[in-house]
Formats: structure tokens, sequence, C-alpha cells
């Protein structure tokens, strides 16, 4: 079973967020999309996060109702800090049955040799680049296994939406409305 895993903190899930993955499973051949919340991403400052169990029941109520997505907590259970490599070969070894592509935005593929253990990541893993404004992805330098979505560009930021919601702006048609009930009485 392909299964991509979409790795964020998702601080909070938005529309694009949603969007995105419905295109990766309609359009690209992905039976599932599973987003993996991460608990601390070594790139972004740890105090800017939503608790960790809220951003997951928020990703849990966005997704609720499509059989493709799934909600996962595995790199909460993980070493911190969170680097994709050992959650990559954790979801092997708990699942061998599936064939995990990894899903990063076309800023992350810029980054990507930064990451690390990134050639170990390439030469292991499927990995399916989605559009990302102001960063385009040269087609000819692309790895075998590296393939570039057509997806649709989303401009919808989570900084954006919390910016939003500290300033009492209504917002609701940028999140699930699940997500914004909960969200909209938040203090941020």
């Amino acid at each position: 079973m392909k299964t991509g895993i979409f790795s964020g903190s998702f601080n909070p899930v938005h529309i694009g967020h949603l969007a995105l993955a419905n295109y990766l499973c309609e359009y690209e051949e992905l039976d599932e999309v599973w987003f993996l919340v991460t608990p601390y991403n070594p790139l972004k400052e740890e105090d800017e996060l939503m608790d960790d169990e809220l951003r997951l029941r928020l990703v849990q109520l966005a997704i609720a109702g499509y059989p493709k997505f799934k909600a996962s907590d595995i790199e909460f259970h993980l070493s911190r800090p969170s680097y994709t490599i050992h959650t990559l070969d954790k979801l092997k070894e708990i699942h061998p049955d599936r064939k995990f592509h990894l899903i990063i935005g076309s800023d992350n593929w810029q980054s990507f040799p930064r990451w690390y253990q990134s050639e170990h990541i390439l030469a292991e893993n499927p990995i399916l680049v989605y559009p990302r404004p102001g960063y385009p992805v040269s087609m000819e330098s692309l790895p075998e296994n590296v393939k570039v979505a057509s997806s649709p560009v989303f401009e919808i930021s989570s900084t954006f939406i919390r910016q939003a919601l500290r300033e009492g702006k209504d917002v609701r048609y940028f999140l699930h409305p699940k997500v914004y009930d909960v969200l909209k009485n938040m203090r941020f």
C-alpha cells in the first residue's frame, strides 16, 4: 500500500494541508496520507508550538470521515529532537507491508541536503515534493526516486492563522469547521 508521510507541526492544521493531502491521494496515486504530528522540529523554536496533544486532536478532528487520511503520534514516542530518518525507519519496522513516500514542500527540498542523514533518506525512500510559492524545483537535477507533484499551490500558513486568531479575526474558512470551533475562543 502506497502511504504518504506528511510530517509537520500542524500548528494548527488548516485547509491548505487538507487540500494538498486530498490532491496527493486522488491525483498522485497514494492510497493513504498519514499526518505525522511532530512534537519538536529542530529547525523551529519549540515555544512557538501549541500543545502536542492539542495539535494531534485538531488533526484528528480535521481528517475524520475521509478514509484515506490517518493521524499519527509516532514521533511523540521517539527520542527528541525528532529526525525524519528515525521516523521512517520506525514506520518501516512497524508496517513492513507499506511503501512509505515522504511528502515535503519545495522549500524543504531546497534545504534537504542539511537534513540529518539526508543521503540515507534519499537512498531508501521515495520522496514526493509539492510546490511552495517562491521555491521552484529544477526537474533536470532530481534523483530517480524524487517526484514533483503537480498539485495546486496553497499560500496559507499556520503562522497566518495563529496571528489572525490572536487579532480576533474570523478565519473560519481557512480551517476545518471543527478545528475553528476549538480554536476560536483560545488565546494565542
